[in-house]
């Protein structure tokens, strides 16, 4: 088991590194520069893989969690909350660059008129606050349970994060609006291409970190149980 997981994270992050490499190269030097935001907007090719990644990980998070109410098997705790601490990482992520982008195209390091902002930094304070319940509570199954149902409560959040940008009334957030049906039929195919070079790079780091934290969490489980039958 541990073999086969830490070649995986190996497999990952070397694909990380080679996909976001490129990824990174072609945003710099391949793609057209933004008409409106200029340079600034190259910067989309890492923050939306990013929250898109954080997205990602909550979700897996609450899989996991799903898993565990539904079979009872303990692994499935440690694999949520491996996830919803990678999901929180990258929500990190998320709210540094898209803070970064917001100074550069609008002057100013956040905008509370931006419904994505808001709904999205809702949803990294509840996963947030996960931490807080979890260590609030004795190691058992009684606290795997209620991390699990938490962790389910909170991707209902996901969705609304997504639709947040339709509910505004202005379209103060240029990400989603580049990702829409409607805006895709006039974005250049090498800014599509780069996109889901990066997108796909993102992914396979953070399963790359994914996989690392689990497999240190096991082994440090597993000498843990070894110190307690040797006491």
């Amino acid at each position: 088991m541990s073999t086969s997981s830490s070649n995986r994270g190996v497999a990952f992050a070397a694909a990380a590194l080679l996909l976001l490499g490129g990824g990174v190269a072609l945003a710099l030097l391949w793609v057209p520069e933004d008409a409106d935001q200029g340079a600034s907007q190259r910067i989309f090719y890492i923050h939306v893989p990013v929250a898109l990644t954080a997205y990602a990980m909550f979700a897996w998070g609450a899989w996991k969690a799903l898993r565990l109410l539904m079979r009872r098997d303990e692994r499935y705790d440690l694999e949520s909350y491996t996830a919803v601490h990678m999901g929180v990482i990258f929500g990190v992520l998320t709210l540094v660059t898209g803070s970064i982008w917001a100074r550069a195209s609008w002057g100013t390091w956040w905008d509370w008129r931006d419904n994505q902002l808001v709904a999205f930094l809702i949803l990294f304070l509840f996963y947030s606050a996960y931490f807080m319940l979890r260590y609030s509570l004795a190691p058992g199954r009684s606290r795997a349970n209620i991390s699990a149902v938490y962790a389910l409560f909170g991707v209902v959040l996901i969705p609304v994060s997504f639709l947040a940008i339709r509910l505004a009334e202005s379209f103060l957030h240029p990400g989603p609006v580049v990702l829409t049906p409607e805006a895709t039929d006039n974005v250049p195919g090498s800014m599509l291409l780069t996109f889901g070079i990066c997108l796909a790079g993102m992914l396979a780091l953070a399963a790359a970190l994914y996989q690392n934290e689990l497999l240190g969490k096991r082994l440090d489980g597993r000498l843990r149980d070894l110190r307690e039958a040797l006491s």
